[in-house]
């Protein structure tokens, strides 16, 4: 019996899934593992990056720093050259194979975690984590586009929350192992063991991911041979409205986001008194419980009501929501004196904070052709790390060491000051929150015509 084709780019695809003209397929079952090994993948690539966070007073303590140091450290430093690099790194994915890009950075990263932990002092732990932003950096835009490629676009952000979720997988992972290995055999051997595992993982991503062909999942549409200039990509999607707040908001999220977590093991020691072992745990199971559920329903939330109503605002009205929610439980969060009830709490403000990265991911591939995903993430990326990684942790550090210095002149305990100043630091944060949710709202404004405008110019071009 005849099978049936379709028109997928310049190939011809037959119903079953098989690209006819090289030979390509792929069953269900095997998009879903390639998804889900990517998502480990993102879970070893944020234990990597991660690791710091849980180990920053051991190392105040070691290195004598203030906190505006460590904010350098587990972020400006890392994110300068993770958000550059990522720019020429996505334009190669968009062009070549992306499981061997993404095979070299997991190598490199995994290798300078491993340095990480031989630093003697500051300036060898800043190039170290250099190393680390460097090697992360063809990680995210490359596996995003794999996704979008293996998964229809009516699944899409489901499927890119699950990627996603390794933030919240690597976080909890990196506090659990960082917070127990550096508990009993100091901060050192924390880089140490979670570097290795990396070279694994980077050998079953090679063996067992065949690269998929550019828009293999996606409907009848004609694809170029060659992506557009670099120029055209990055000014045709600046230009779009929706686009600039989407980054803008997304940015603006992340600044509270990294701003936040990378001070929640120093909030729970100084403020709750807890060991470096404790709250390693207690972290650990938090952040898995209220970030994986968070980032997984944000995607499917998104795909669900876009299924009902086939309006793409649903992808930016849903985080824009769930930002105006999130700001109250955390005022209460850092609040609180009572740990149980701060790590209870702590939970559904996570899950309420994690909803956004898939979908806006989600947007910003509706907005750009086929061979230009890569580089739009890489884009998005860029204007999110700078803005978040970058600034937000070095933001939350030195207002701590300002409130701190305040209190201290109001004649406050050295030690309470401490704790105080990086409570009202982090409170103060919190509120960005909001200027966030307007951006989303107003890239919602102008989302389906920019959309529109997207499909018919790729459409003249065909």
């Amino acid at each position: 019996m005849a099978v049936e084709a379709r028109s997928v780019g310049d190939r011809a695809v037959s119903a079953n899934g098989t690209d006819a003209s090289t030979g390509f397929s792929a069953s269900n079952a095997y998009r879903n593992y390639v998804v889900w090994l990517l998502f480990v993948i993102y879970v070893f690539n944020y234990v990597d990056r991660q690791i710091l966070s849980i180990v920053l007073e051991p190392i105040k303590q070691e290195f004598g720093l203030h906190d505006w140091q460590l904010g350098l450290l587990s972020g400006l430093a890392f994110a300068a050259f993770y958000s550059t690099l990522g720019i020429p790194i996505a334009r190669l994915a968009d062009t070549r194979n992306r499981v061997n890009i993404i095979t070299a950075s997991i190598v490199v990263w995994s290798a300078f975690t491993v340095v990480s932990g031989m630093a003697k002092n500051f300036w060898h732990l800043l190039f170290a984590r250099i190393g680390v932003g460097i090697g992360e950096a063809g990680c995210s835009p490359s596996a995003y586009s794999i996704i979008s490629d293996y998964v229809e676009p009516k699944k899409r952000a489901t499927a890119l929350s699950i990627y996603s979720m390794g933030v919240y997988g690597g976080s909890a992972l990196g506090f659990l192992v960082g917070g127990l290995v550096a508990h009993e055999y100091g901060w050192r051997a924390a880089f140490y063991t979670v570097g290795l595992p990396g070279l694994i993982v980077a050998i079953i991503l090679k063996l067992t991911v065949k690269e998929p062909p550019r828009g293999f999942s996606d409907p009848g549409t004609v694809v170029s041979t060659e992506p557009p200039p670099f120029r055209e990509v990055m000014g045709n999607l600046w230009a779009k409205r929706s686009f600039r707040h989407l980054s803008i908001a997304a940015g603006l999220h992340a600044f509270v986001s990294y701003g936040l977590s990378s001070f929640y093991s120093p909030f729970f020691m100084r403020t709750h008194g807890m060991t470096l072992g404790d709250v390693g745990a207690w972290l650990a199971l938090v952040v898995a419980l209220g970030g994986l559920t968070g980032t997984y329903l944000g995607g499917l939330w998104c795909d669900r009501y876009y299924a009902r109503t086939q309006d793409p605002r649903w992808y930016v009205w849903i985080p824009a929501i769930t930002l105006l929610m999130v700001v109250p439980f955390g005022q209460v969060v850092y609040a609180l004196d009572n740990t149980v009830a701060a790590m209870m709490l702590l939970v559904l403000y996570i899950a309420l904070a994690a909803a956004y990265l898939g979908p806006s991911i989600a947007t910003t591939h509706r907005l750009v052709g086929l061979r230009e995903r890569a580089l739009a993430s890489a884009f998005l990326l860029l204007i999110l790390n700078f803005i978040g990684l970058g600034l937000g942790p070095m933001f939350t550090g030195a207002m701590s060491d300002l409130f701190k210095e305040y209190f201290v002149s109001q004649g406050v305990a050295e030690k309470l000051a401490l704790a105080d100043g990086l409570r009202w630091s982090i409170r103060l944060t919190l509120l960005i929150n909001l200027w966030s949710a307007l951006h989303y709202f107003l890239a919602a404004k102008t989302l389906r015509q920019d959309i529109e405008v997207g499909n018919q110019a790729r459409a003249a071009a065909a």
